[in-house]
């Protein structure tokens, strides 16, 4: 079902992704065709920040940009700016062997979905839907024990994943509204707002300050667990430095279940820096994140680092 539905939804971006438009002079209506004008990933662990392995302990982001072309600002038009965007993400208690009483259930997630970029005025503007299949039906839980067999680390027990979140599907909505504000040639600050409904229901507010030229008008995308902004486009060289801060209201998450006796935090913080350098050929970003706690019974909040490295031959 999984597959089918995976498959399904791939076919109807590819669809729109090799979609035309016609020029409006009859004498030259030649398509304008649609294709890929960007690509960009981010790794999250939290073996890179606190060098543990616990609650948001590790995803993968990574999506696909297909447009007309690229002039420096997303389009205006809804739909002509595209992101295939692809999340994978495991979440686990403090102790994969034997959990505190009260400590969040493993959980394994997988999203795939498209979203749409644009600008209207001075404002930044992101809406798109996910699918979100969370569960063992995900094959999360066989790969994290595989990698943790592999490296001879701690694996979870079977009681562990026995009381896994259990398999559900749930269609998101998320929604960013941003607006850059220029403090110098190679700084602005990028208030925002975002909202989010379906695996998690909440409403975000923050801020990113940049300093820098690596990344200066090109298009940047935000990861969802870090709340990092990752580059999609790789036209500017040099270093560029990032700060940035956001809290949350949530209303309910999936991966902590109600039912179950979980009590989620209402309020959930996020604090951010990173690094981008791109040479020629290379880019790297490293970023460190402190994410507060999730649920009342978490003891502290977490470090999460970020990375990402491109070479081309």
């Amino acid at each position: 079902m999984i597959r089918s539905l995976a498959l399904a939804l791939c076919a109807a971006i590819a669809l729109s992704a090799t979609g035309a438009a016609f020029a409006a002079d009859p004498v030259r209506a030649e398509p304008l065709k649609r294709h890929r004008i960007g690509y960009g990933h981010l790794i999250d662990n939290d073996l890179i920040g606190d060098g543990k392995d616990r609650w948001r302990t590790g995803s993968v982001a990574s999506s696909r940009i297909y447009g007309f072309g690229w002039d420096g600002q997303a389009p205006a038009g809804f739909g002509e700016l595209l992101e295939l965007r692809f999340l994978g993400q495991i979440l686990a208690p403090d102790n994969l062997r034997s959990p505190a009483a009260g400590d969040r259930p493993w959980a394994g997630a997988l999203s795939l979905g498209v979203h749409t970029h644009m600008r209207r005025g001075t404002l930044e503007l992101s809406l798109g839907g996910d699918l979100v299949f969370i569960g063992p039906q995900t094959g999360l839980d066989d790969f994290q024990d595989a990698l943790h067999d592999l490296a001879n680390t701690t694996r979870p027990s079977d009681a562990v994943r026995a009381a896994q979140v259990s398999n559900t599907i749930r269609p998101t909505l998320v929604a960013e509204v941003g607006r850059t504000i220029s403090l110098g040639p190679r700084s602005h600050l990028r208030p925002f707002v975002e909202a989010r409904a379906g695996d998690e229901t909440l409403v975000r507010i923050g801020a990113d300050w940049t300093f820098g030229s690596a990344g200066i008008g090109e298009l940047m995308v935000r990861d969802p667990v870090t709340g990092q902004r990752y580059r999609t486009m790789y036209e500017t060289r040099g270093i560029s430095f990032t700060l940035g801060a956001d809290v949350a209201h949530v209303a309910q998450s999936v991966y902590l279940p109600e039912g179950r006796g979980y009590d989620l935090n209402a309020r959930r913080d996020r604090l951010r820096a990173g690094l981008h350098w791109q040479g020629d050929g290379r880019d790297f970003f490293y970023g460190i994140t402190y994410l507060g706690k999730e649920l009342s019974s978490q003891p502290e909040g977490q470090l999460v680092g970020s990375l990402r490295l491109r070479w081309t031959f």
